[in-house]
C-alpha cells in the first residue's frame, strides 16, 4: 500500500520528494515518530503537525498539495463559469493515484488507508477549490461497488474509476425525498430477468459528467416498511431512457456539476442490481457514516483554511493607524476561532481513528458531521466579517469559502436529522 502511494507521490514531487527528517522542536510522540503539536504549529494547515499521520503520509500529502496547486487552482475560475471541471483533470488525478485511494488493490483501487484518503479530502479543502467531485466518486460511490458489487461489477467499474475514465455519482435525493430516504418514489419493476426503472433525482453531484450512477429505487411496495423494499442499481450513461437534465445553478460549489436525472422506462439487465434485492436501505445505512465523516473532514479543513486566510489578511490590513491584527476585539475573535477549530479537529481526528478500525458508529459520525459543518459556517461568517467589505467581493477566497460552506449542514442528511439520530441513541433503552 505505502509503496504504491509513494511511487505516485515521488513521480509528482520529483527531486523534492526525499523523506524529510521530523522537526525537532515542539514535537510529541506518535508511536515511534515525532509530530508537531497542532496548536503550536505556525499554520493549522502545515504538513507534519497531526499525530494520526506518518512521514509516508506527509510525502503523499506534499504530492497531493502540489497537484491541487498546479492542476486545479489555476483553472478553477474558468470551471466555475462552466459549471463543471474538465474530464482531463479526472484522468490526471487518476494517473497521480488520487482516486480510489482507500479501495483495495485487488479490487482495482490504490490500496491506501483511510488516512491517505483523508489527505485528499483535506488538501482539496485547503485549496479552496470545491469543483472536483473526487471525494464523492472515490469515497462514497466506489465503496458501494467494492463492498456490495459482484466480481464482474468490480472488474468492470473500479479500475476505470480509479483511472478517472469512469466518473461515478449516487442518486438518492428526489424532489420529494431528501433526508427521508424512505420517501423515495423512483421505482424498478421486474420484466422477465430485466428491471424497468422510472423516476427522477435531483441535486446529484457529478451528475452531469457521470458515466455510472448508483440509483436508489423502490423494488417492493408491499414490504412491511419502505426500508425493506429499496434496492440499488448501476445505471450507465447512454442507456436508453436515462436522461440528464439541466446543470443546476447553485449559490456555491459553482464548479461542481450538479444535475437533475430522469429515468424513463430504462431497461436494466439483472447484472445492474448492486448487491441483493431489497437490501439497498441496509447498504445505505452501512455507508452513510463514512459520508458524514467526509463532510465533517471537509468542514474542519475548510475552517482551518479560512482561519489562515483571515489571519494573513488582518496582519496586513491597516485601520486606525495600525494593522487590524493589533485591535483587541479582532485578537479575541481569532483566539475564539482557533480554539473552536483545534477542539473540533481533535474530535474529527478521533473519529478518523475510530473509522480506520471500523468502530465509528452512526451517532458519532452524525455528531462529527453536525458539529464540524455548523462550525464551518460560523467560521465563514466571522472570517468574512473580519475581512470587512473586501470579504464580500468574489475575487477574495473568503467569499467563495463562505458560499461553499452553506450546503454542508444540508447534504448528507440535514443537521436537524443528525440531532435526531444522536438523540435517539441517547434515550434508547438498551
Amino acid at each position: 500500500m505505502v509503496s504504491r502511494l509513494l511511487r505516485g507521490s515521488l513521480r509528482l514531487l520529483g527531486s523534492r520528494c526525499a523523506p524529510r527528517p521530523p522537526p525537532a522542536a515542539r514535537c510529541s510522540h506518535s508511536g515511534a515518530e515525532e509530530r508537531l503539536e497542532t496548536p503550536s504549529a505556525k499554520k493549522l494547515t502545515d504538513i507534519g503537525i497531526r499525530r494520526i499521520f506518518s512521514s509516508e503520509h506527509d510525502i503523499f500529502r506534499e504530492s497531493v498539495r502540489k497537484f491541487f496547486q498546479e492542476e486545479v487552482i489555476p483553472h478553477h475560475s474558468e470551471w466555475e463559469k462552466a459549471g463543471e471541471v474538465s474530464r482531463e483533470l479526472w484522468e490526471k488525478a487518476g494517473k497521480q493515484g488520487l482516486l480510489g485511494v482507500n479501495i483495495a488493490e485487488h479490487h482495482g483501487g490504490i490500496g491506501g488507508d483511510l488516512y491517505s484518503a483523508a489527505i485528499v479530502w483535506e488538501e482539496q479543502a485547503y485549496s479552496n477549490c470545491s469543483g472536483p467531485g473526487f471525494n464523492l466518486h472515490s469515497d462514497i460511490v466506489m465503496p458501494y461497488i467494492a463492498n456490495y458489487g459482484s466480481e464482474e461489477q468490480i472488474k468492470q467499474f473500479i479500475p476505470q474509476m480509479t483511472a478517472g475514465k469512469c466518473i461515478g455519482a449516487i442518486a438518492m435525493t428526489e424532489p420529494g425525498a431528501g433526508s427521508d430516504l424512505q420517501g423515495v418514489r423512483t421505482n424498478a419493476k421486474r420484466d422477465g430477468s430485466d428491471w424497468i426503472l422510472n423516476g427522477s433525482k435531483v441535486f446529484i453531484t457529478n451528475g452531469w459528467l457521470s458515466d455510472v450512477v448508483i440509483v436508489v429505487a423502490v423494488t417492493n411496495r408491499e414490504a412491511r416498511s419502505p426500508a425493506h423494499g429499496i434496492s440499488l442499481f448501476l445505471v450507465e450513461n447512454g442507456m436508453k431512457g436515462f436522461i440528464k437534465g439541466r446543470k443546476l445553478h447553485k449559490m456555491g460549489l459553482k464548479a461542481q456539476d450538479t444535475a437533475e436525472l430522469f429515468f424513463e422506462d430504462v431497461r436494466l439487465p439483472a447484472s445492474a442490481l448492486l448487491g441483493e434485492e431489497n437490501k439497498g436501505f441496509y447498504y445505505l445505512m452501512q455507508e452513510l457514516p463514512q459520508e458524514r465523516l467526509l463532510i465533517a473532514e471537509l468542514g474542519i479543513s475548510a475552517s482551518e483554511f479560512m482561519f489562515e486566510e483571515t489571519r494573513n489578511y488582518v496582519k496586513q490590513r491597516k485601520a486606525f493607524g495600525k494593522t487590524v491584527a493589533h485591535i483587541q476585539t479582532v485578537q479575541h475573535k481569532l483566539a475564539e476561532l482557533k480554539t473552536h477549530i483545534c477542539v473540533t479537529r481533535a474530535f474529527v481526528d478521533s473519529c478518523l481513528q475510530l473509522h480506520a478500525t471500523k468502530r465509528l458508529d452512526s451517532p458519532t459520525a452524525s455528531m462529527a458531521k453536525y458539529w464540524a459543518s455548523d462550525l464551518q459556517n460560523s467560521v465563514a461568517y466571522d472570517c468574512v466579517q473580519l475581512h470587512g467589505g473586501w470579504g464580500y467581493m468574489w475575487e477574495y477566497p473568503i467569499a467563495r469559502a463562505y458560499v461553499d460552506a452553506r450546503v454542508q449542514p444540508i447534504y448528507g442528511g440535514t443537521n436537524e436529522i443528525m440531532k435526531e439520530l444522536i438523540a435517539r441513541e441517547i434515550v434508547l433503552d438498551k
